[in-house]
């Protein structure tokens, strides 16, 4: 019996179609992931055009947002993420140097 592994970082983006800052968002958090997290983490892209519904449960309020589910607390960043240091500290990959 196979078992099944649970990513130890899971990750929510919320976009809003293939707009330019959806686009960067998700290069961004794919590539700071790999560098910081290879192997341990999945990222889940919902697509709020197609899905509006479901920026209700996680109170969505702009786009692009991502939200960090597990490990708790849940965490959110908005925005394209192009700021390295600022998302590794938002998701607490990284600890805020003094």
């Amino acid at each position: 019996m196979k078992k099944e592994v649970v990513a130890e970082w899971q990750l929510l983006l919320y976009i809003a179609g293939q707009t330019p800052k959806s686009i960067k968002a998700l290069e961004n958090i794919k590539k700071y992931a790999e560098e910081h997290l290879a192997g341990k983490y999945s990222i889940e892209i919902i697509d709020l055009l197609k899905n509006p519904q479901l920026a209700e449960g996680d109170q969505i309020l702009a786009v692009p947002t991502l939200v960090r589910k597990f490990p708790e607390p849940i965490r959110k960043i908005i925005g394209d993420l192009s700021n390295e240091e600022r998302v590794l500290v938002g998701l607490n990959i990284k600890p805020l140097n003094t």
